[in-house]
């Protein structure tokens, strides 16, 4: 973890980080808030024409049109996660894992998710685990991976081409990336040979040189970046209530806060009233943050009461602060 630097001090640094990364990220700030969504499948025993069929069925009209009516600035989606699936197409994936038929989807989720968004002002990003998926042994055996504290170059480098296609078909559609699990830092990133934090954030902004890239090492407080490839906070948290103004501008990156609207990540009743979720989104927006709310959604990709109540409520109370 970095020193923790504070007043003054923490204003001075700010100041002086580097341009690209605070050009890149300033459309968060102005953003202000967004939605993300855990779209996964349950299981790596899924069959493949199982989950195509559930990501034709993908309401992106429907989805795009709930955001609207919140006033949300952007959307985050997860491209896939533990079980090896993925709902978007990936060539390098494919030919790597050597799995058939394919887990990736046919529909290019993302894709289609970019001009109804666009249309109404939304920006969109994405998510992805930073190391293979746990739930399926193939994948893990064929892309080299070894869970926990190693160097995992190779996998790295196969990892990156991965990340890479998907960025230059998307190009500059896809405004930020979200990875997770980057556990290990010292291990596998903090590295003045590649594979590193400079190749890792390269990759993703393959198709666009202002995609914004965040790393994620789980809950550690208080919120900070990991290196200086990063124009955002990762921000996870399972509190929000104790993120506080304090913690902003001790570097470089735009600040920015990451938890679930649920009891659990994409999962569970309300455990907030709007009252709630209203104050600790507007006292974060007001010094100059971002926030990101994780929702449960049905099988179409929609948000269901209370959440999309408490979401517009959010989107009601921050569309009046200003910059």
């Amino acid at each position: 973890m970095k020193n923790r630097v504070t007043g003054f001090a923490a204003l001075l640094l700010a100041l002086s980080a580097p341009a690209t990364c605070q050009s890149r990220a300033e459309w968060m700030r102005d953003a202000r808030w967004g939605v993300f969504m855990h779209y996964l499948a349950d299981s790596p025993d899924v069959p493949a024409e199982e989950w195509n069929r559930r990501i034709d069925e993908f309401d992106v009209a429907g989805l795009a049109g709930q955001l609207e009516s919140m006033k949300a600035g952007y959307f985050v989606i997860t491209l896939g996660q533990n079980s090896g699936h993925y709902l978007s197409p990936n060539k390098t994936y494919d030919r790597l894992v050597g799995i058939s038929p394919s887990k990736c989807s046919t529909r290019d989720l993302v894709a289609d998710l970019y001009p109804e968004l666009e249309r109404r002002g939304i920006k969109l990003m994405v998510y992805l685990p930073s190391g293979a998926p746990d739930q399926d042994r193939v994948a893990m055996e064929k892309l080299s991976w070894r869970r926990g504290p190693f160097r995992n170059a190779e996998f790295q480098q196969k990892w990156e081409t991965v990340i890479a296609e998907w960025s230059a078909r998307w190009g500059t559609r896809v405004r930020g990336w979200w990875f997770d699990g980057c556990y290990w830092p010292n291990a596998m990133y903090r590295l003045k040979k590649p594979p590193n934090f400079t190749s890792f954030a390269a990759a993703a902004r393959k198709g666009s040189a202002g995609s914004i890239v965040a790393f994620n090492r789980g809950v550690v407080m208080p919120i900070h970046s990991q290196s200086e490839e990063e124009d955002y906070t990762a921000g996870e948290t399972d509190d929000p209530t104790t993120v506080t103004n304090a913690e902003f501008w001790r570097d470089g990156a735009q600040f920015h806060m990451l938890s679930f609207l649920g009891a659990r990540w994409s999962g569970g009743p309300a455990r907030f009233s709007e009252d709630q979720v209203r104050a600790i989104t507007k006292r974060l927006v007001e010094s100059g943050g971002a926030v990101t709310w994780d929702v449960p959604h049905d099988k179409r990709g929609l948000i269901e009461e209370p959440f999309l109540g408490q979401l517009k409520a959010i989107g009601m109370a921050v569309s009046g602060i200003g910059r």
